[in-house]
């Protein structure tokens, strides 16, 4: 029996090209890049090479680009490395500015974002570093411009928002986003400079002011005074555009295994200027943003997943894989062909705003744990959502928060295609 791979969220198979260029940096290439001789500057090389066909990549400059283990430990340092990179002197200056007792640093969110990003802005909050917004998807699974703009505090200092969904599918406004918050901090920093001159004007009148003015006129420009924006885009690079000005984002994170890559690394994209401090100790890698031995083999891997990204291979009709028109096609056939065949079946998130790989379907009556071992035994491999979470039994987040029943959720498959897959695997599924 041949096995059909649907589950390429999840992760997907190395590309033999990445394969072939990882090799070597497993046997005679096996330098440290740390260390000062041939060996080590041969991995040094190695490394510079992949980050700068990543900075190609994203539109930003190699020096923005921190390798990670993946994507979740990216996360984790966009979110908690931005709130603990805010000094005390920023916040404490702040809360005088807008005239609070005190002042606490506010996140928006999306109530169903990736755990990576939602345990650790719940953990910030339980902490008592931070307050948070968690803004629910429409039914169709998308999240509303207006509605983070209308969350906007006068504390708020970042705004994290996934690039496509990774139980659905759906592809959030992300530019649109990132253009408001760009004019929203056009008027923040007015404001600000208002704000600062009232205060000069006040601090005048009293010489003991524990504020100097030196400190008070520059602090309209301080980090904390406007609003960061951080984009999951795990699920995003390999369909959707990636340049970083063109998203208007500060923060962006990406994982190497879910573009055909190696698994254990990722990225953060961080934009020259925006807060953050490390979250791992040790020595100075990743310009002492991440301490440890960097993954030299698969840095490289990254680099050449990226790499065939970029020279189109997956989205050009002339190679051998499927492009995106054509994984499109696959995925309307396998949507079509389950709602008209199977009653009580429909499907999870907006169909026109969606990655071409996602089929995210409910089956109303059915227990999702239950269709999956049954498609496995036939041989076909998909999910029940995340693959973070699949192995729980509890309903998908993402899709209560889109306003289903907990009967509804359970009953959900996540169908995900790649670039080898066939129609001939479409209609036996």
């Amino acid at each position: 029996m041949k096995r059909i791979y649907l589950d390429h969220s999840a992760t997907t198979p190395v590309d033999p090209k990445v394969i072939v260029a990882m090799l070597s940096y497993f046997s005679d290439k096996f330098g440290n890049a740390s260390s000062v001789h041939f060996f080590g500057q041969e991995a040094r090389v190695a490394i510079d090479n992949a980050r700068e066909k990543i900075a190609n990549f994203l539109g930003c400059k190699t020096t923005e680009i921190i390798f990670t283990s993946g994507g979740s430990e990216a996360n984790n340092l966009a979110v908690r490395g931005f709130i603990e990179a805010l000094t005390p002197y920023e916040i404490t200056n702040l809360a005088k500015l807008r005239n609070y007792e005190s002042f606490k640093p506010h996140i928006i969110t999306s109530a169903f974002e990736h755990h990576a990003v939602l345990e650790v802005v719940k953990e910030l909050e339980n902490e008592g570093k931070i307050e948070a917004t968690y803004i629910s998807p429409n039914k169709e699974g998308l999240i509303s411009v207006d509605d983070v703009e209308k969350a906007i505090r006068s504390n708020t200092v970042l705004v994290s928002i996934m690039y496509v969904n990774n139980e659905i599918g759906t592809v959030q406004p992300i530019r649109l986003i990132g253009q408001m918050i760009e004019k929203v901090n056009g008027k923040r920093l007015i404001e600000n400079r208002n704000l600062y001159g009232k205060m000069k004007v006040e601090s005048g009148k009293n010489s003991n002011s524990q504020f100097p003015i030196s400190k008070q006129i520059s602090n309209f420009q301080q980090p904390i005074s406007r609003v960061y924006f951080h984009t999951d885009a795990v699920q995003a690079a390999e369909y959707f555009k990636m340049n970083v000005d063109f998203l208007h984002v500060d923060l962006l994170t990406m994982s190497a295994h879910k573009i055909y890559g190696p698994k254990g690394i990722g990225l953060l994209y961080v934009r020259k200027g925006t807060p953050i401090t490390h979250q791992i100790v040790g020595g100075g890698q990743e310009y002492k943003m991440r301490a440890g031995t960097e993954n030299v083999a698969g840095i490289v891997g990254f680099g050449k997943a990226v790499d065939i990204i970029q020279k189109s291979e997956i989205r050009n009709p002339k190679f051998e894989t499927n492009s995106k028109s054509q994984i499109q096609k696959l995925q309307t056939k396998l949507i079509d062909g389950i709602l008209k065949n199977i009653p009580n079946s429909f499907l999870n998130g907006s169909r026109e705003f969606r990655s071409p790989s996602n089929v995210n379907i409910s089956f109303i009556n059915a227990e999702g744990e239950s269709i999956l071992l049954n498609l496995d035994m036939e041989g076909i491999a998909a999910s029940t959502g995340s693959a973070c979470t699949s192995g729980s039994l509890s309903p998908s987040h993402v899709l209560l928060s889109m306003g289903l029943k907990p009967e509804q959720c359970h009953g959900s498959i996540r169908f995900t295609l790649g670039k080898n897959t066939t129609e001939t695997e479409i209609d036996r599924v």
